[in-house]
Order: C-alpha cells, then sequence, then structure tokens
C-alpha cells in the first residue's frame, strides 16, 4: 500500500533519523506516512496508545471518533487524557496531546461514536482504519464499511491481561464477521482493565499500520495474534475465511 508522497523537510529528517535507518522503511517508508490518513476509533487506553505512537512516528493526519467527557476511571489506562481535562471532550484532550507531541500532524477530533449515520463518511476519509471501539455494534460497522470501500482495518481488543491483533484486507482475508457472526456472549462495555495491557497492544496495532501503509515487514494478514501477559506468551493463531460470509463474500480478489 506504500505510496509515495511530498518530499520530507529538513525538520523532518532530524525528527525521524532514528526509524529512517530501519532496514526496508528509508525516506520512502517516512514520506508514505507523511502522506496518510489513519481514522482511530475510539481513543482510550488502546486507541490513545496507537494515536501517540502513529503520531510519534510521523503520520500525516489522524481522524480521532469518541464521544464523551473525560471521566476520573479513564485514568488509569487513556494516557492522551489528563486530570486538568475532567469532563471535558476526550477527543479534545486527546487531540490537544498528540500537537504538543507532534506539531505537523493534522488531528481531527470528532465528538462523536461510530454509528449508521457517519461510517460511511469517516472511513472515506482514511487509507487505513484502527479499531478499538468497545462495542461490537461499532467494530461490525466499520468493518462492513472498510469492506464496502476496499480500506485495511486493524482490529485490537483487550480483556484483563489478555489481548489479541490482527490485520484485515477486503479480498485478501476473513474479515472481522468471518471471525464473529454476532455478538461474543456476555460482552460487556465495562471490563477488567490493567493501562499496561491496552498500551502494549496499541502501540502493536500502530506497528501494523506503519508496515500496511509503508510496505515494511509482515502485516498480520490471515493471522491473530494472541497475548496473555499473565504468563507472557505470544502465539498467532491462523484465521479461515468463512465462505458463505454476508459481510465479505463478494470481495474475494
Amino acid at each position: 500500500m506504500a505510496r509515495s508522497g511530498k518530499p520530507l523537510t529538513g525538520e523532518e529528517k532530524s525528527v525521524y533519523e532514528w526509524q529512517l535507518s530501519v532496514a526496508g522503511f528509508g525516506e520512502e517508508g517516512q514520506k508514505s506516512l507523511k502522506a496518510a490518513t489513519v481514522l482511530i476509533t475510539r481513543v482510550g487506553g488502546v486507541g490513545g496508545a496507537a494515536a501517540y505512537a502513529l503520531a510519534a512516528a510521523g503520520i500525516g493526519r489522524l481522524v480521532l471518533v469518541h464521544q464523551g467527557n473525560v471521566k476520573p476511571g479513564d485514568l488509569n489506562r487513556q494516557t492522551l487524557m489528563t486530570a486538568a481535562g475532567l469532563g471535558k471532550p476526550r477527543v479534545e484532550s486527546a487531540a490537544r496531546r498528540l500537537k504538543e507531541l507532534n506539531p505537523r500532524l493534522v488531528v481531527d477530533a470528532v465528538p462523536e461514536n461510530i454509528g449508521e449515520d457517519n461510517v460511511e463518511d469517516l472511513v472515506s476519509q482514511a487509507d487505513l482504519i484502527i479499531d478499538a471501539a468497545p462495542l461490537f455494534r461499532e467494530r461490525f460497522l466499520l468493518n462492513r464499511e472498510a469492506v464496502e470501500q476496499d480500506k485495511p482495518m486493524v482490529d485490537s481488543a483487550m480483556y484483563e491481561l489478555e489481548a489479541q491483533l490482527t490485520t484485515l484486507v477486503p479480498g485478501k482475508t476473513p474479515c472481522l464477521t468471518c471471525l464473529y457472526p454476532g455478538d461474543p456472549p456476555g460482552w460487556k462495555r465495562q471490563f477488567p482493565v490493567f493501562g499496561a495491557v491496552a498500551h502494549m497492544i496499541g502501540s502493536l496495532a500502530a506497528m501494523e499500520a506503519i508496515k500496511v501503509l509503508s510496505g515494511l515487514g509482515e502485516p498480520l494478514l490471515g493471522r491473530l495474534l494472541v497475548a496473555d501477559l499473565r504468563d507472557m506468551s505470544f502465539r498467532t493463531v491462523r484465521l479461515q475465511r468463512n465462505l458463505h460470509c454476508l459481510v465479505c463474500r463478494e470481495s474475494v480478489k
């Protein structure tokens, strides 16, 4: 998916000099990030960590989607939120923190959650989606629209000390509905969270996005990364496409 963007400025070469020396990345990879737009929903523990890592890496534009104001319970894991921002919109706090880190970054802060009325427009603005929504209703909407618009999506999730990550590319990999035909039983909006687990999988989601956008390495296509931090075990599981999937069965390439 790598594409050539505008030349790097002297300032950008100075800021990103350490990652420019990564084998297979270089200036062309950096230009691809500079030219790219990533949609992140939502920007809590997982999504916020992904947004921060992408901002540090030099992504050109982030579209941040998250409704609601900062609450005390957010502060154990949402590193883009601060105590000073309590009671204020989450996306405003996130945008401010990201711009402090990278003033060259374009941030579009959308104080909404993904729904039927906005998903088509928001996905159309992005080159890649990072899905960190806690509700499967939102995840399924993003998945459907990503397949419809032929956009790659990095799906990241965690629960307690466990985390999962995969990259979905329409026509090349199973889609989210292939993996989860419906809401997992017993899933709730609020669940046990350690910030360190959320940050870990969020950072890995950002790395997947960087790889897809720049052509670096091998993304988790058709593979699911499963991590359990109780014993620090990591494994990958091969994923199978559902040939009868109502969402992606027409997208095979």
